[in-house]
């Protein structure tokens, strides 16, 4: 007869509880599955009486992580703390030094120092898993890894934050402002402790990081994603959007080019009949695109006590079968430090700015732009306000740097009021 697999976990927060309750509402299943009981030998947490709806008393109890992660009746160390230092890199390492198997849900660990843990996951010989790390319940590291294994990747993007997601579905629907929904957001719970880890766009860029490692085989590059908020779009936007058949979402897109590696988080505008451009509320979607499977749509819940559970114990699973693989699809030492591309990739972009009502103010913004090569696609001025007249401006194909190069040119102009907001049009 088998062993059982013996988890210790660290961290009892949502996701933690959620992994309990599963290992218990699940026993049979399970052992079926993976042809051996999972069981819980240990837990960890910041405080040991707290009321999770949930009984612990008959596991161990450990007040320090990096000792539960070293014990003898510990097969696997799950990590759900969170944090990219501190307590869950500590424990994850000694883990992995200890020869423990480990599954983590932690994107900003593994953003940040997922080559040096691949790298001691496979000198110890055990596996590294975080499926829970990227899009809450969706299959997206398995469907990399392992599915899509013999497809060289060509692009992954997707809208991988359901926060932002349900900030600007709310806007457009019920017509209000983007600080509006942000209270209304974060009253609601939906947003971390900071804020600007959503709305800032540093949680997707984390899991963005991670894709591209596994797509590209490449050094997990967290610093070399160019990250964008969403503060800046306004509910003039979302309509703007609107008339012109498209929708605004946190869009991350990485791909590699002739010039590097690019990777991006940043508020885009994608067609509205497009599986991006119809995702509502907090849910996920990741598209990825290959040599010969091309293109595959993923979707589902990105967050929450059950699909991030879901996601962990398919980890356990795969660990309890037997299952050893490369952290990031191959080697730690064979992934390349890729060069980093900024946005070299030529796409339509969406302006939207206000202008000094006086004469010649427009034809000055529009040499701006033809003088950095750019053309303008179609064009739109509405109703004046005070001494404002507000413009809408959409190009033809053009690069992020020549943009950028135009925009620095129009504050030196005297016609623009403040700076404008530039939104890339992204094909999907």
């Amino acid at each position: 007869m088998s062993t059982p697999l013996r988890l210790g976990i660290a961290g009892l927060g949502t996701v933690g509880v959620g992994v309990v309750k599963m290992v218990r509402h699940q026993a049979a299943l399970l052992q079926n599955r993976c042809g051996r009981e999972i069981a819980i030998s240990a837990v960890s947490a910041r405080t040991r009486d707290k009321d999770r709806g949930v009984n612990i008393s008959s596991y161990a109890w450990e007040d320090d992580p990096v000792a539960l992660a070293t014990r003898d009746d510990v097969d696997v160390f799950v990590e759900l703390m969170g944090g990219s230092d501190g307590p869950a890199k500590a424990a994850t390492e000694a883990a992995l030094a200890a020869g423990k198997d480990v599954v983590t849900a932690n994107k900003a660990m593994l953003a940040v120092h997922g080559q040096l843990l691949a790298g001691l996951a496979e000198e110890n010989g055990r596996a590294l898993r975080y499926e829970a790390a990227v899009a809450g319940g969706i299959p997206v590291i398995k469907a990399l890894g392992e599915g899509l294994a013999g497809n060289e990747i060509t692009r992954v993007m997707g809208v991988m934050n359901g926060s932002c997601n349900y900030i600007l579905t709310r806007m457009e629907s019920a017509g209000l402002t983007y600080e509006e929904v942000f209270d209304e957001a974060n009253a609601l719970g939906y947003l971390e402790a900071d804020p600007e880890l959503d709305v800032g766009g540093i949680d997707a860029a984390h899991k963005l990081a991670i894709l591209s490692a596994l797509a590209f085989g490449t050094r997990v590059d967290f610093d070399g994603v160019e990250i964008e908020g969403i503060g800046c779009v306004k509910i003039e936007d979302i309509r703007h959007a609107a008339d012109m058949g498209y929708r605004i979402k946190l869009l991350g897109v990485a791909q590699m080019t002739g010039r590097g590696l690019e990777q991006r988080m940043a508020p885009c505008l994608v067609p509205a009949h497009s599986p991006l451009g119809q995702l509502e509320g907090g849910t996920n979607m990741v598209v990825i695109e290959g040599s010969d499977v091309g293109q595959i749509v993923l979707r589902g819940a990105g967050a929450g006590e059950g699909p991030t559970a879901s996601a962990v114990m398919g980890d356990i699973c795969d660990i309890a079968r037997g299952l050893r693989l490369p952290v990031f699809g191959q080697p730690a030492a064979t992934l390349a430090t890729a060069p980093r591309a900024s946005a070299a990739v030529p796409a339509p972009y969406y302006l939207r700015m206000a202008l000094h009502d006086k004469p010649g103010a427009l034809a000055k913004i529009a040499t701006v732009l033809g003088d950095a090569g750019i053309s303008i696609h179609r064009m739109r001025q509405y109703d004046h306000a005070d001494d404002q007249a507000p413009v809408l401006i959409v190009t033809h194909k053009t690069t992020r740097g020549a943009l950028d190069q135009a925009l620095a040119a129009m504050d030196a102009t005297g016609v623009v009021t403040e700076s404008p907001v530039a939104l890339r049009i992204e094909s999907v």
